[in-house]
């Protein structure tokens, strides 16, 4: 009986594979955007409120604060929620991807924001006032003597920023925009299989997310080395 059953399963992945290939293909493509989309914004934007946050100025900390808390702690399916429902309320309206999109952007970017502070906070403060009795400005100081030092802490961290979008990005299929978890929805509809495309989607999340993280971990030896 169970070996009956293997055999069926077995023999519907492969069907699954064969007739949908370039459909996971697809959804490989699109999850895979997603998480570059956000990281890519994440990170320039984190940047900006990294350095709010560690400003001076009580306001900017303030809000640089408040930003990072408000995102990190609430889920991130109610952010994607907000932007795809609640913008076109207000007369935004988004196609389901770039809603996607923007929701993974503004939570990404409270994530890394705190990889860059503390990035920057690594660096010790003395090469600060020794690039600012230079002559440096603040500005100066900062992109020529403390991001990149910075840089070998957050690079790893950025990478594994990465591999995480990449597993939530599956929330994205609550939407329909095409990523690995919607490529399931589809073929399950249209097979009534479940198993056998859920297999194949956790095999290939297994395979992206363990492939980069060794990426990484390659990436860290080589930093501190």
């Amino acid at each position: 009986m169970g070996t009956a059953m293997e055999s069926t399963m077995a023999g519907n992945i492969m069907r699954v594979l064969k007739d949908y290939s370039g459909l996971f293909v697809q959804g490989i493509g699109f999850t895979l955007l997603l998480a570059f989309i956000a990281v890519t914004f994440g990170t320039i934007f984190g940047t900006f409120v990294a350095l709010l946050k560690m400003s001076s100025n009580k306001i900017a900390s303030f809000i640089g604060t408040a930003y990072i808390e408000l995102f990190r702690n609430t889920p991130l399916l109610l952010q994607l929620y907000i932007f795809m429902f609640l913008l076109p309320e207000i007369g935004i309206n988004l196609s389901p991807f770039a809603a996607v999109s923007v929701g993974l952007v503004l939570n990404t970017t409270a994530y890394i924001s705190e990889i860059i502070r503390s990035g920057i906070q690594s660096v010790d403060h003395g090469q600060t006032e020794a690039a600012r009795s230079l002559g440096l400005s603040h500005v100066q100081t900062l992109r020529m003597v403390v991001l990149p030092q910075a840089m070998k802490n957050i690079l790893p961290a950025l990478a594994n920023e990465f591999v995480t979008d990449i597993k939530e990005t599956s929330l994205a299929s609550t939407f329909f925009v095409g990523d690995l978890m919607t490529t399931y929805r589809t073929i399950n509809g249209a097979t009534f299989l479940t198993l056998e495309p859920l297999f194949i989607a956790g095999v290939i999340y297994f395979v992206l997310s363990f492939t980069l993280s060794k990426l990484v971990a390659y990436l860290e030896r080589r930093l501190r080395a």
